[in-house]
């Protein structure tokens, strides 16, 4: 199960900008349901007006959305509100591709009724994406798949019907921070600019003055920005990504701990196991094992 991370990490520094991706909907039609499958996840961290549900048949690796990376495995499903920056890149295995199911929506094609509410609001809360619970969701998962093969009004009734039923089942957030579609341009491009410094970084000591000067603040100012957009301090954020990282290279790697904890910034072994305890809530031998039972 060890890989190269280091050209791993190489290979995915440069997916940190979000592009604005254009959907492929011709007129007349308001959704866009297809099958994916290839060697590798190719769409680089993106964003689009269309709100989308993703299914992952096959490959395992690293998920993007928003402020939030983490390790993803078959059978996951998970909704995103229009605008979040998202991909999902997956680790090359012989003989399995990464494949996916993806459903893409416009906004404002479904009613706003009282009888929708729950839809709604499962909707608004996918801000930050959501990942739902395996089981809850494992009624639905056939008719999501079969999604591709529909069109016209029965695409239209069996999304509805899809998204109805999820609205009832248990999720979690994945992103701390949410992507609202009205958030200034300038700040997303600060924010772009940032995401993509830390990806490239991480593995280093950071300096609040990089960043300021990254972006053409003062270390005060920035410190203020990033806090009301990310909703914490950049150094807990950088300390979140860190450790989710970490998390990645237990599952992925035979290294010792105290080896990951130094490919991931930290030069203090007590510091990382700290701060591991306190985004995870186990230990990293203890993440490992669990992962090894799971």
């Amino acid at each position: 199960m060890d890989i190269d991370l280091n050209s791993k990490i190489d290979t995915e520094s440069h997916i940190m900008k979000p592009v604005l991706e254009q959907i492929g909907l011709e007129q007349g039609r308001s959704i866009l349901a297809f099958n994916y499958s290839s060697v590798y996840f190719d769409t680089p961290w993106h964003f689009h007006p269309q709100h989308e549900l993703t299914y992952i048949d096959g490959s395992v690796g690293t998920r993007f959305v928003g402020d939030h990376v983490g390790p993803y495995e078959p059978g996951e499903l998970v909704l995103l509100r229009a605008n979040l920056p998202h991909c999902w890149k997956n680790h090359l295995q012989e003989g399995i591709n990464a494949e996916s199911t993806v459903i893409q929506w416009n906004k404002g094609i479904f009613a706003t009724i009282p009888e929708l509410d729950p839809v709604f609001t499962m909707i608004r809360a996918a801000a930050r994406g959501l990942l739902f619970d395996k089981t809850a969701a494992a009624p639905v998962i056939s008719r999501v798949k079969r999604l591709p093969q529909c069109s016209g009004p029965e695409l239209y009734v069996a999304l509805l019907e899809v998204i109805v039923e999820l609205a009832d089942c248990p999720y979690q957030p994945l992103s701390e921070a949410r992507f609202e579609d009205d958030l200034p341009a300038e700040f997303n491009s600060r924010m772009a600019q940032i995401h993509e410094f830390v990806e490239a970084r991480y593995a280093q000591k950071i300096y609040l003055r990089e960043l300021a000067e990254l972006v053409s603040m003062s270390e005060q100012s920035f410190s203020r920005f990033f806090s009301k957009i990310m909703g914490r301090p950049f150094f807990t954020f950088l300390n979140e990504y860190r450790i989710n990282m970490a998390a990645r290279m237990l599952i992925d790697t035979d290294w010792p701990v105290a080896q990951i904890a130094y490919a991931c910034g930290y030069d203090s072994l007590p510091f990382f196991y700290k701060q591991f305890q306190k985004f995870k809530n186990i230990s990293p031998l203890k993440y490992r094992e669990q992962y090894v039972q799971n």
